[in-house]
């Protein structure tokens, strides 16, 4: 594999708003290769189109989707809600050059109305997340995405949910998946990835019969998640290790770091 491609890859599996820091570290570990960093805009493109990155438009106080589903080639993407059309450095993840850009397509009441419902539902069901309704494939299709970022840095996590569906006006099926990544890595470094599959019928090819549907996949596969979390803390993790050792008390690593230290300044032995 190549430089370029093992670098590549970092960038590509980067964690959920972790990706300046992925960026800073390539930049540390190919001090002899500067010129590396302005190759890797093919990897970049892919990172935020398929994690459906967020951006703010200038002016706006709304975060608006990237995607392949929204590009309109050449580093640019739009809107549907707020009419506009942008320019995307994938480097940055910075906007620029907002246009505005009015919807041409024959589905064009069906997605403002797919909006509206998922706008409602996003609101009752994320603290924060940005939602995006496209057509696709030739105005054949409608694609449907949600995205939810949550990061806190500080207590060393970082996490991520996904959610695109393609609706086919024509056969009435609403395929898709919905996607959660979380990166934990407070001494150590742990990371879950999963992914549901959803495959329906819809008996009303009406915006609130798609969003309904959404709805009750998205519950149940938190549920899901939620019960695997219990299921692994109660079974499989506590099968690796004991939570505390024989004693019943935690070990105090820094203070027994500290001891070591003082005996070994002052002379005196380790051992008792």
């Amino acid at each position: 594999m190549s430089q370029l491609a093992t670098v590549s890859s970092f960038v590509e599996g980067a964690p959920p708003g972790e990706l300046a820091d992925v960026i800073a570290d390539i930049k540390n570990l190919t001090i002899d290769n500067p010129s590396l960093l302005s190759q890797l805009g093919t990897a970049f493109e892919k990172y935020n189109e398929e994690q459906f990155a967020t951006v703010k438009l200038p002016g706006s106080s709304q975060h608006v989707i990237v995607s392949s589903h929204n590009s309109l080639g050449d580093g640019r993407y739009y809107d549907v809600e707020s009419s506009s059309g942008f320019a995307f450095d994938h480097s940055t993840q910075k906007a620029s050059e907002v246009q505005s850009y009015v919807l041409e397509s024959s589905q064009s009441d069906l997605v403002k109305s797919l909006l509206k419902s998922l706008a409602t539902h996003t609101k009752e069901h994320y603290p924060n997340a940005s939602y995006g309704v496209y057509p696709i494939e030739n105005d054949s299709k409608i694609a449907v995405l949600v995205v939810a970022n949550k990061y806190s840095p500080n207590n060393f996590w970082n996490g991520r949910w996904r959610s695109l569906y393609i609706y086919s006006p024509s056969s009435s099926q609403l395929e898709g998946s919905m996607k959660v990544d979380v990166h934990y890595y407070e001494d150590g470094n742990v990371r879950l990835l999963t992914t549901k599959p959803v495959s329906s019928s819809i008996s009303s090819a009406s915006a609130a019969t798609i969003i309904r549907e959404i709805t009750v996949a998205e519950k149940k596969y938190q549920e899901e998640v939620n019960k695997g979390f219990n299921s692994l803390s109660e079974g499989a993790f506590k099968g690796l290790r004991r939570q505390l050792p024989i004693t019943r008390q935690k070990i105090e690593w820094d203070k027994i770091a500290g001891y070591r230290l003082g005996q070994d300044i002052g002379g005196g032995s380790s051992k008792r």
